[in-house]
């Protein structure tokens, strides 16, 4: 019997291709709400009241490889000079796969200094983290992080 060996470019390729996930600390990715399901697009069609979401001001950094969901570090900013023009007014923390999928809603007035925070967050599997920001014009902007959770932390809607 004839085995198939993979030739060294297939190996090179896979390599490479392992390297490039495991090596990237974080991976983000433009705001396409296509590949979520219809629970997440309903979610987010009542947080922004139907407003379309923009890219920009937010920048997230967590790991791309997370060990367990049980506390997974998550750093963010926002960029606004939080004046009476021109601050945030609301942030928004999405989990899409978790039994509940809001994980953090914050409201911000001018008074408030520069947004840049850091916490961890419990998440049900690999998925996609999304950071939402309402402007003081009532813009919404948003941004993903894609993120692999080797050992699940939400076993129950609990």
């Amino acid at each position: 019997m004839k085995t198939l060996r993979p030739s060294k470019r297939e190996l090179l390729q896979s390599a490479l291709a392992l390297l490039a996930v495991v090596a990237s600390p974080f991976r983000v990715r433009a705001q396409n709400t296509e590949g979520q399901s219809e629970e997440f697009q309903k979610l987010l069609l009542s947080l922004t009241q139907g407003v379309k979401l923009k890219e920009g001001k937010i920048q997230i950094s967590m790991p791309r490889l997370a060990d367990n969901g049980h506390s997974v570090p998550l750093k963010l900013s926002i960029d606004s000079p939080m004046s009476q023009e021109d601050h945030v007014k609301t942030l928004v923390i999405l989990s899409p796969r978790n039994p509940r999928p809001l994980v953090a809603k914050m409201n911000f007035s001018p008074r408030n200094t520069k947004l840049n925070m850091a916490t961890r967050v419990r998440l049900n599997g690999s998925q996609s983290l999304w950071v939402l920001a309402q402007m003081s014009d009532l813009t919404w902007y948003a941004k993903s992080a894609e993120v692999e959770v080797t050992e699940s932390a939400c076993l129950d809607a609990s």
